[in-house]
């Protein structure tokens, strides 16, 4: 047995022989390791693989780790961690070491999960209908009728075809004996798969040899039949839509909800997105109402419908549950199907199995006492220290707790809850795990295993997943294995029992015939809400850090800047940051120590309109339009998030240690944002609205700009400092410089910003592009001759500054040029005015529904 210790880092030659004696690592407690048999000797597959991983050695494992978790991230993969401290969105976790699976190990878990997924929908048909296992005594009706997730607005239900249940997910864990044992199921609306989608995509990339030599099973024809029989369940014959329904960014698994409606080719949408109109449903976007087929949906039962289910839901759709029971929109898995996720069902599965399907279950259950018995709850209270104690319906919010963890106050406490709401809870065996390899520093390390599973209906049974989304816990001795926790995943690797050459070609052949299947899908307008804010948010940080920058380098220079000057030059900060009052109110102690104001400007993230804020506003639109963005833009956003996370330690020093450098990255991310968008986005609906939002931003910091260091008439000296720093934070210095040696001055200047049409940041520039943009929008037919409101707005805007003399708006009254202040107040009225009109015309802000009662009644 190797009781090496991890080896540092630094030691070279240990690394090498630790990770090579690799393959004797024990399982601890004598407890079972899934890498060999009874004998002892490693199980096939398993040899091939600690094999590979021997030969490579500690420093290459480590770097495809690195490789990995670089994916990962690039991929914008995250798993939201409620209730952590910062930042609720948690890296995906993937171990590079797969779990493996032997072909013939494989059989018997298939089959087993297929008679447990027929099981399970007969269960589901017979609990909204006959009720026949009430009737002949398998199932308590307290055990249904009490729990929550059984929803008797649902009763008489039914879904085309032989299948209510369209997707299950199983947990299971190996015995000591070496048998599969199932812990739970999940029928609602079940995770993972798309993060198991994820982990192979990673795994092939950072071990395509070592994945293609192990004749790993291929996954994609399973996503394949999930995608056709979703659409096969369409209502309405030809080209059906199906939409994915999310409750949103900050849900835990929001990022696979996003990755699997690119992988499947549907529409991401939220409740906001969908409207419930003459008995049917439909999906808001700027082409107008595009009905709803099929929902597959990531939302819980309750939630769903605020009219009819929980009336406080902004997560779900008012009247759905009207049109389902109608027949004309089918959602998966079926509201209701909460129901069997009740944890009392596991103890009288067995009985159930007998009445339904005439036989015993293949695959063991764990063993479940429910509190409501009597016999049981005398046994859950004499053994409640060696039993996992649960409520019996997942939505109560209730952790399940381990009665030997608990002190003896806890315990008592708990066991008072029991028996005073016993049909509430259910008590189960605490099962030692199996024990599998994970890479850990420089070393393997036996680590106990959970394997989710997943299962979906076609014409005729059940296609269950090659493989599925291991979960590993983060020590060796941690027996509790959450993801909310931080547990790594990994990918789980089904040996073929020969190559699948050409599973990969027909997985691509069969994802075209779907999508020519499929209607052309126009964005939910939220969607594009966001990207129009995204733009905005993007460019307004941009323009603020610029001008910050500039401020910054000239507050350190040589040479100090006079009064007047650096008095303008913060107030302007202030201006276009919209972090007012600010310098615009500032005593001539804070104009002569701007650092901390400065500073706060920069990183105050509950400060809105400061670069921290204005950024993590743009990193939620972003996130709420994922999946319209390339892989290279999430890597940009990425980017963008870690010098965000970088920035007070960079500010650490204050305005001595160069406080510009620490922009910089912001900067260069934001500017590599933009040259995505325009080289590499189709130039479709949403990248439109993202570009206008960007125009709009960058003309209305332009008008604040020039507003601010133009409008007060200063000395020679000043003046030349303030032109600079307009020049400077516009990206236009060296094309004045080199211009002015036909044309000099303020008016050159002005002439730059206003009304060069080559300069890509002038104010004519912006107003050009958003006119072009205009008349690619949906209905901006505008053949009758007659303009709309938001053309109107633009084309005065435009006319106004094209009709603009530069000398003569430059002419000064006294101390200011009330010609430069009334034409850019008249131009940002103007564009304020035109962003409104065209908010109001192709974006949705109607609320949620309210609720207008409750039925609590008042003691008086």
């Amino acid at each position: 047995m190797n009781s090496k210790q991890p080896p540092s880092p630094q030691s070279g030659q240990s690394q090498v022989q630790t990770l090579h004696s690799a393959l004797d690592y024990p399982a601890p407690g004598g407890l079972l390791d899934e890498t060999r048999d009874a004998d002892g000797a490693l199980k096939p597959g398993w040899d091939y693989l600690l094999g590979a991983v021997r030969d490579l050695g500690p420093e290459v494992m480590r770097n495809r780790e690195e490789k990995a978790r670089r994916i990962l991230r690039d991929d914008g993969a995250t798993y939201n961690i409620y209730g952590k401290p910062g930042s609720a969105s948690g890296s995906w976790e993937l171990d590079p070491v797969p779990y493996v699976i032997s072909s013939d190990d494989w059989s018997q878990i298939e089959a087993g999960l297929q008679e447990r997924s027929e099981l399970f929908n007969l269960i589901l048909r017979d609990l909204y209908g006959p009720r026949t296992l009430i009737r002949h005594g398998a199932l308590p009706p307290e055990a249904l009728f009490n729990h929550g997730g059984f929803l008797r607005a649902c009763q008489g239900i039914q879904l085309p075809g032989d299948h209510e249940l369209i997707m299950h997910a199983v947990d299971m864990v190996r015995r000591p004996d070496g048998s599969m044992c199932i812990l739970s199921d999940r029928t609602q609306a079940p995770s993972g798969s798309g993060y198991v989608l994820e982990n192979r995509t990673v795994m092939s990339r950072v071990f395509p040899s070592l994945y293609r030599d192990s004749h790993v099973h291929r996954i994609a024809s399973f996503y394949q039949r999930l995608r056709h029989k979703l659409t096969s369940l369409s209502p309405s014959g030809d080209l059906p839509r199906v939409a994915l329904l999310t409750p949103g960014a900050q849900n835990e698994t929001y990022f696979e909800h996003a990755y699997l409606a690119n992988y499947l080719g549907f529409p991401l949408v939220q409740s906001g997105d969908l409207v419930v109109r003459n008995g049917f449903l439909w999906m808001k976007s700027l082409d107008g109402l595009k009905r709803v087929d099929v929902l597959l949906r990531r939302v819980d039962d309750v939630y769903c419908d605020p009219v009819e289910l929980r009336p406080d839901s902004q997560l779900g759709v008012p009247g759905l549950l009207e049109i389902v029971r109608s027949g004309r929109v089918v959602v998966c898995n079926p509201l209701g199907s909460g129901a069997l996720e009740n944890a009392i069902l596991l103890k009288y599965l067995p009985g159930i199995a007998t009445l339904l399907l005439g036989r015993d279950l293949r695959l063991d259950t764990v063993k479940t006492y429910w509190a409501g018995d009597e016999a049981d709850l005398a046994h859950i209270t004499r053994n409640i220290d060696k039993l996992i104690i649960k409520h019996a319906w997942r939505g109560s919010g209730e952790n399940s707790a381990f009665g030997g963890d608990l002190s003896d106050e806890q315990r008592s406490a708990l066991l008072a809850r029991i028996h005073h709401s016993p049909f509430d809870y259910v008590a189960q065996e605490k099962l030692d795990k199996s024990f599998i390899p994970a890479f850990s520093g420089y070393n393997l390390e036996p680590r106990p295993t959970i394997l989710r599973t997943f299962a979906v209906a076609t014409d005729s049974s059940y296609t269950v997943l090659p493989g599925g989304l291991t979960r590993i816990g983060t020590s060796t001795d941690g027996q509790f294995i959450s993801m909310q926790e931080g547990s790594p995943s990994k990918d789980t690797w089904v040996i073929a029992s020969e190559p699948e050459r050409d599973a990969a070609a027909q997985a691509s052949i069969d994802s075209l015939r779907m999508a020519q299947e499929t209607p052309v899908d126009s964005l939910p307008s939220r969607v594009v809400e966001n990207l129009y804010w995204m733009g905005r948010y993007a460019e307004r940080a941009e323009a603020s850090m610029r001008l910050l920058r500039t401020v910054f380098v000239m507050l350190n220079g040589e040479e100090p800047i006079s009064g007047d000057a650096k008095r303008i030059l913060l107030e302007t900060v202030s201006q276009i940051t919209y972090t007012l009052p600010g310098f615009t109110e500032a005593t001539p102690e804070l104009l002569a120590n701007p650092e901390e104001e400065l500073l706060a400007i920069v990183r105050d993230g509950n400060r809105v309109g400061s670069v921290r804020s204005t950024i993590n506003s743009m990193l939620l639109a972003a996130d709420e339009s994922k999946e319209l963005l390339s892989t290279d833009t999430l890597r940009v956003i990425n980017d963008l998030r870690d010098a965000l996370d970088n920035l007070d330690a960079d500010l650490a020093g204050g305005l001595a240690s160069a406080p510009e450098e620490a922009l910089d990255p912001l900067v260069t991310s934001l500017a590599g944002l933009s040259g995505l968008t325009q080289e590499s986005m189709i130039r479709g609906v949403g990248w439109r609205f993202m570009e206008m939002g960007k125009r709009i931003e960058r003309a209305l910091q332009t008008i604040a700009t020039i507003k601010g260091l133009l409008s007060e008439v200063s000395g020679e000296m000043e003046q030349a400092t303030l032109l600079t720093a307009m020049l400077t934070s516009m990206e236009v210095l060296i094309t004045y410089r080199r211009r002015g040696r036909q044309h000099r001055g303020l008016e050159l200047g002005a002439e730059l910003v206003l009304l060069d049409r080559t300069n890509p940041r002038s104010l004519l520039f912006q107003m050009e592009r958003l006119q072009e943009h205009l008349t690619d929008l949906p209905n901006a037919d505008q053949s009758g001759g007659e303009l709309d409101e938001e053309n109107r707005c633009l084309l005065e805007a435009k006319t106004v500054l094209q009709l603009t003399r530069v000398p003569h708006l430059l002419k000064t009254s006294g101390t200011r040029r009330p010609e430069v202040e009334t034409l850019m107040t008249q131009l940002a009225g103007l564009l304020r005015e035109f962003s409104r009109f065209i908010s109001d015309k192709h974006f949705d802000h109607r609320t949620g529904p309210q609720q207008l009662f409750t039925n609590t009644r008042s003691d008086s």
